[in-house]
């Protein structure tokens, strides 16, 4: 099997994970500063990657730390982002307004680079947003908070993502993955002394239940097969596969949260999955910078 189908395989696996996140996380935070949650998880990623690639912290070098610490920045602004928009909006919403990334990635490669992707991406991309805009935007055309920060939050993870992409072409990105947790998690405390009445060592066992979930399964695992897999897969295929992860946050928050999974939920979760099939068809849709060329040529041709 070539190694892309089995880190599609893979990819789909964490999404799971990312999910049921979701819910482990807004019950573990609580009343817990979201900051300090951020901490303990990157903290204990960092250790237990540390031990799984101490072949590659034994030979760090400075172009690797460099690399980590500036693709934590988005990622922990995006993280943080999201976190605080599950306290504001249900599980199941929060990990679908997420998926904004999808339509973001496309944008944000046609500006910076001037790149655009196949088509098929674009019309994924756009069922996508029409997903989302069945499940965030309310009757009275508003969006609520939660979704606001969730959606900065996609923006940011979007940055990393392309950033990620970049870099894999490049270098080998397994060396950048402790650095870049090691400063995520600096990254977050910072953010934690920022905040008052901190409690450093809460007593919840369901806080520290989903310190271990999301920093073993939700971050060490995920976040290194995602990078590892952008050697093989595009940032923006790799950000239409994450949205298996609403699917899999609906189920969670159903069962764990007992929250309703309603029509908009359904609806909208439909047209996402329909854009992860629409990415993923062989299709011979030329791309939109080409098009140009293509109707000269037919013109020529006449």
């Amino acid at each position: 099997m070539e190694r892309r189908k089995i880190f599609l395989g893979l990819l789909i696996l964490g999404t799971a994970f990312w999910g049921i996140s979701f819910s482990v996380t807004k019950l573990a935070i609580g009343e817990n500063q979201s900051s300090l949650f951020l901490f303990y998880r990157f903290s204990l990623a960092t250790i237990v990657l540390s031990v799984v690639f101490w072949k590659q912290v034994k030979s760090l070098n400075p172009a690797s730390v460099k690399t980590g610490a500036c693709l934590a920045l988005p990622l922990v602004l995006g993280i943080y982002l999201q976190t605080l928009g599950i306290t504001h909006t249900s599980a199941s919403q929060c990990s679908f307004v997420a998926g904004i990334t999808v339509v973001i990635i496309p944008i944000l490669k046609l500006i910076i680079y001037r790149k655009s992707p196949p088509l098929k991406i674009w019309i994924a991309a756009f069922t996508a947003l029409s997903g989302l805009f069945v499940i965030s935007i309310k009757d009275n055309f508003s969006i609520g908070t939660g979704d606001l920060y969730t959606i900065t939050g996609a923006f940011c993870f979007a940055v990393y993502l392309i950033q990620i992409e970049r870099e894999s072409k490049i270098k080998d990105i397994i060396p950048t993955i402790v650095p870049m947790f090691a400063t995520c998690s600096i990254l977050a405390l910072l953010l934690t002394f920022s905040q008052e009445n901190i409690i450093w060592i809460p007593q919840q066992n369901i806080f520290w239940t989903g310190i271990i979930f999301c920093a073993l399964f939700s971050t060490a695992y995920m976040y290194t097969i995602s990078n590892i897999s952008q050697q093989y897969i595009s940032a923006e295929r790799v950000s239409i596969i994450y949205l298996f992860e609403p699917v899999f946050g609906a189920i969670a928050a159903f069962f764990i949260l007992g929250e309703d999974i309603s029509s908009r939920l359904l609806i909208g979760g439909g047209l996402i999955f329909t854009a992860t099939l629409i990415s993923e068809l062989k299709l011979q849709i030329p791309n939109l910078t080409s098009l140009p060329g293509i109707l000269k040529k037919k013109e020529h041709w006449r």
